[in-house]
């Protein structure tokens, strides 16, 4: 009820957020939803407007991975249809709200002027002192950089700690463990742990388009420990019902020694088989991360 307004871009939180049913209410509660992509998805459903963005394949500019390098792709395939670059579009939807506020869109703290991704990386590094030495021209020339990069001829940090903390020393902090919002007990007697496979990515909505990763990993798959899955009644393949106090779900059942007596570990990929309708928005105090890993279920086998 407070935000009346979302622009979401690249992200599916009908089948990625925790709690799948408070997210479709405050979907449907919003007043406006902006829906940037690629493909159809179960948000887009809720969209008052969709905006066709571009894949990785098609758009120009960098992406920095957790290890810090920084690197360039430039566009194999042309956009489909009317899609248009990300930045083209986020540029073009901020000027004209500046423009209907009766502000001046050429002001010195934000023209949103863009002709190329160039300007943008250059607007990167003037404000952002890691990317200082970072440019297009760089990184087109082959140069590997990690940031970082603190000067235009600086040849970037593969290796941050080398010799000592980067902060100098050390920082430790002594921490008290918070329990989980939710824990097992005689009705839900199970952990819920979700996650990924090595197959598919997030959402899915690319991943699951690939017909040779579909015939590797083509449903949902709920991996549950020999000993449980004795105790319920478990056959490997079995059609099982997976609920917690929030919902079910229907999948397949994984009779595994993956998991450990007590879990079964699910993934989020495949909206036939909605996980995150059964984990909890309980947020952590400080991080405000949403408890996706710790949730109480209980299972049983669909009726043969």
């Amino acid at each position: 009820g407070n935000i009346r307004a979302l622009y979401i871009l690249g992200e599916n939180p009908v089948l990625t957020d925790p709690d799948t049913r408070h997210v479709r209410h405050c979907l449907e509660h919003a007043e406006l939803v902006l829906l940037q992509e690629i493909f159809p998805s179960e948000t887009s459903e809720y969209a008052d407007i969709l905006l066709p963005g571009v894949s990785f394949a098609e758009k120009t500019g960098t992406f920095t991975n957790t290890e810090r390098r920084i690197q360039m792709v430039n566009p194999a395939v042309e956009p489909p249809g009317n899609a248009r670059q990300d930045w083209q579009i986020t540029t073009e939807l901020a000027r004209r709200t500046l423009k209907h506020r009766g502000q001046n869109v050429d002001a010195p703290y934000g023209k949103w002027d863009y002709t190329k991704p160039e300007q943008i990386m250059a607007e990167i590094a003037a404000l952002t002192p890691i990317y200082h030495g970072v440019t297009h021209a760089r990184l087109k020339a082959g140069e590997a950089l990690f940031w970082p990069v603190p000067e235009a001829n600086h040849p970037g940090t593969p290796i941050l700690h080398a010799n000592r903390f980067s902060r100098g020393l050390g920082l430790f902090s002594p921490v008290e463990h918070i329990p989980p919002a939710e824990m097992p007990d005689d009705e839900f007697p199970l952990i819920l742990n979700t996650g990924r496979v090595l197959y598919h990515w997030h959402g899915g909505e690319m991943t699951r388009r690939v017909v040779q990763l579909l015939e590797v990993y083509p449903e949902s798959l709920v991996e549950i420990n020999p000993e449980d899955a004795c105790e319920y009644q478990i056959v490997d393949g079995d059609s099982i019902t997976l609920a917690s106090r929030r919902g079910e779900v229907q999948a397949r059942a994984w009779v595994t020694g993956r998991v450990p007596p007590g879990m079964v570990y699910a993934n989020f990929h495949f909206p036939e088989a909605p996980i995150n309708e059964l984990t909890n928005s309980a947020l952590d105090p400080v991080a405000k991360i949403p408890e996706y890993k710790v949730c109480a279920v209980r299972i049983r086998p669909v009726q043969r």
